[in-house]
């Protein structure tokens, strides 16, 4: 059948993709983070894009920890 994947390949190229925000999101959260320690003033709108950024990482890191579980089982 042309056009249709295995499941397992499937599976791993979108864990990559997973794991590859999941760094990218990481990087970006530590430079915001960098940017509001180091501003003198920081405006509201600065805490609350490292607050999202935060929650985002968040909620990657632990969709990666779940399929890394379901991925051992």
């Amino acid at each position: 059948m042309i056009g249709r994947r295995k499941k397992g390949a499937l599976r791993k190229e979108e864990d990559q993709r997973l794991y590859y925000y999941v760094d990218a999101m990481k990087e970006q959260l530590d430079y915001k983070r960098g940017l509001l320690e180091h501003s003198l003033d920081a405006s509201e709108d600065m805490h609350f894009d490292v607050q999202r950024a935060e929650m985002l990482y968040s909620f990657l890191l632990r969709e990666a920890r779940v399929r890394h579980e379901r991925k051992r089982k």
